[in-house]
């Protein structure tokens, strides 16, 4: 139960910090403010907290009994199931949204228009895995911790946690994409 309670505190340790990520890209995309050092100090938390989290989730998995069949009920698992496989694909996007960037640019210079738009297109798939992942975690890591224990209060949580997952995926898929297009559009010519 020791490794569970540790596993939800990173999880939820880990959402506060991708939160405070987000917040400041789409300020800095906003903004046209960018800080080398803000942006590792709001992505480096983010990354620690989340590897410790991957780390305990994958030994509670694979160490200590679920006492679930996801094949047997598969609608009242259907929320383990998007944990499960949204995990699983943070690691391979997160691996390519940091280097998106770069990528961009290249394709922008080289003119490489069918690459440039598939990366464009992976990132709101990242987006879209890392908040479904928060959107069906969050009240999960509070029932662990003790902090919740009523179905009701869970239900509203969830509401919320869902409208604001849908609300930052939105934010940040719009303001990023947006910026990133008119940036390389501008400086390497059309798609």
């Amino acid at each position: 139960m020791k490794l569970r309670k540790i596993n939800a505190a990173l999880g939820l340790l880990s959402i506060a910090a991708i939160l405070l990520h987000m917040g400041y890209t789409v300020f800095a995309y906003v903004t046209f403010y960018y800080n080398p050092g803000l942006k590792v100090l709001t992505a480096v938390p983010f990354m620690v907290l989340t590897c410790l989290h991957a780390i305990c989730g994958m030994l509670t998995v694979f160490l200590l009994p679920e006492g679930t069949r996801l094949d047997l009920y598969p609608k009242q698992n259907l929320r383990t199931i998007i944990q499960r496989v949204s995990a699983a694909l943070i690691f391979p996007l997160l691996i390519l949204h940091i280097n998106t960037f770069a990528l961009l640019s290249s394709s922008a210079e080289g003119g490489n228009w069918f690459m440039f738009w598939l990366l464009m297109l992976s990132q709101p798939l990242f987006y879209a895995v890392v908040l479904s992942h928060i959107a069906v975690s969050v009240t999960r890591g509070m029932i662990t911790l003790g902090w919740l224990t009523s179905q009701e209060r869970m239900k509203a949580i969830d509401c919320i946690v869902y409208i604001l997952c849908a609300l930052a995926f939105a934010i940040a898929t719009f303001v990023v994409m947006r910026t990133e297009v008119a940036m390389f559009l501008s400086a390497g010519g059309q798609g």
